[in-house]
């Protein structure tokens, strides 16, 4: 499953959509990315969203906190983007310190402005199959699927990973298209089981090698969306090796759904 050739088709387009919103407002549209402190996979992603704003003409802003930073700055910082009117989109970088609240920052973010689809209206929507604000790893992971003609509908999916941002929007996601699908986590029992009988799987879980070839039933499609670094490495959460054996069908790491 080649993802490139596919994020071209769509930049192609978001860009035409941004020459729009230029001619139309008089300026390029701006996102602005919310970091606290720093780590090897967050690095990782922000340069992917640098490049991809920089090709389609999107003008891409960081607000950089220290990592040690509290609560109320970071709340204040995001409300600070909400009242700003360059800023038409706001994200902000996970995983938090354990410090701050998950929920206290999701509160903070606009409806309107929330790029990734966290805030619970937009969350809401989502679950209840209406239009709005998609999370964007969780949207491509489906999106590689349904534009490589990957059939879904009537299928046992397997979404490993729970997060608000990417696993539990994936499956509603591929609920949207009539899968059927299991949720794993931590605290799943038999994972190796459930993994054996998924005719999908998206893997969103943060952990290298979780899932190997010897786990997956044969001719499984497999969308990777983990992004570890191991040695100054890029890897998923599956063993790409072991499983490109086994499946139909895989995302490559790097350059899966980013």
């Amino acid at each position: 499953l080649e993802g490139g050739p596919i994020a071209a088709e769509i930049r192609a387009a978001v860009a035409e959509d941004v020459a729009r919103f230029r001619r139309d407002q008089g300026r390029p549209p701006g996102l602005a990315v919310v970091i606290i402190g720093r780590d090897a996979p967050s690095t990782v992603y922000l340069e992917q969203i640098l490049r991809g704003c920089a090709k389609v003409g999107i003008d891409a802003r960081f607000a950089e906190l220290e990592g040690e930073a509290t609560e109320t700055a970071v709340v204040d910082a995001i409300k600070d983007l909400n009242a700003d009117p360059a800023i038409d989109g706001v994200i902000v970088q996970m995983p938090l310190p354990r410090t701050i609240r998950l929920r206290a920052v999701i509160a903070a973010i606009d409806p309107a402005k929330d790029i990734d689809g966290i805030h619970p209206l937009n969350a809401g929507l989502l679950r209840l199959g209406y239009d709005g604000f998609l999370p964007a790893t969780a949207h491509a992971a489906v999106e590689i699927l349904r534009r490589s003609g990957i059939e879904i509908a009537g299928k046992d999916a397997l979404v490993i990973g729970r997060s608000a941002v990417v696993g539990m929007p994936a499956a509603f996601l591929l609920v949207k298209e009539d899968a059927t699908v299991t949720v794993a986590h931590s605290r799943t029992r038999d994972l190796p089981g459930k993994i054996g009988r998924a005719d999908i799987i998206v893997v969103a879980a943060g952990h290298p090698g979780l899932v190997t070839g010897e786990m997956l039933k044969k001719g499984a499609v497999v969308v990777d969306v983990g992004i570890n670094v191991v040695d100054g490495q890029i890897r998923g959460d599956v063993d790409f090796e072991s499983a490109r054996r086994v499946a139909s069908a895989i995302t490559p790491v790097p350059g899966g759904v980013g």
